[in-house]
């Protein structure tokens, strides 16, 4: 019998949540969806927090995913936008867990290397060689939700092999995990 699972990638943003859903049957993987959430025109921080929660929700509720990979916020110089990136993974994070679905987190360079072969990759060669991979026809104008997509491709690509990366069932995982962040 053929194994079957749904593998939603998620790379959140404050002003763009990108997204991708592929179905995996056997070894094979199949392109289900990508597309993005609009964030910009929303000035309040906690609304912006609410809405992408809500749109994971969603986006769970429809497609039922058997795990979700969710891009790492890469860091960066600026304190205030990691800060805001990580809340909005957190917040993704917190929508899956609520839910019961195993979480998988990956740095930037793993996905592109993942995905092209290249750890230094430009969002535009991700894009395409997903595009062959999947058999994209038309590739969105913004590659955020591309990002998303790589996210599952990566998570999918490596989920034969042992990772390195952070992998949690639920909150007790997670706690158990990183002892080191909980304050006593």
């Amino acid at each position: 019998m053929v194994q079957e699972r749904i593998i939603l990638g998620i790379d959140p943003g404050t002003n763009i949540m990108g997204f991708g859903v592929i179905k995996v049957v056997g070894q094979k993987m199949e392109f289900v969806q990508l597309n993005e959430l609009l964030l910009q025109k929303v000035s309040d921080p906690y609304i912006k927090l609410k809405r992408i929660f809500e749109r994971t929700i969603e986006l769970i509720d429809t497609h039922h995913p058997d795990e979700i990979a969710i891009e790492e916020p890469f860091f960066g110089v600026n304190v205030q936008s990691m800060l805001k990136l990580g809340r909005a993974q957190g917040v993704t994070m917190a929508a899956g867990l609520s839910r019961g679905i195993p979480i998988s987190a990956y740095e930037p360079k793993k996905i592109k290397m993942a995905v092209t072969g290249n750890g230094n990759a430009s969002k535009e060669q991700v894009a395409k060689m997903l595009q062959q991979l999947l058999n994209i026809k038309d590739l969105p104008k913004n590659l955020d939700s591309t990002d998303g997509l790589a996210a599952a491709v990566c998570h999918f690509l490596n989920s034969s092999r042992v990772v390195s990366s952070s992998s949690y069932s639920g909150w007790d995982a997670f706690v158990k995990q990183n002892q080191d962040r909980i304050k006593k």
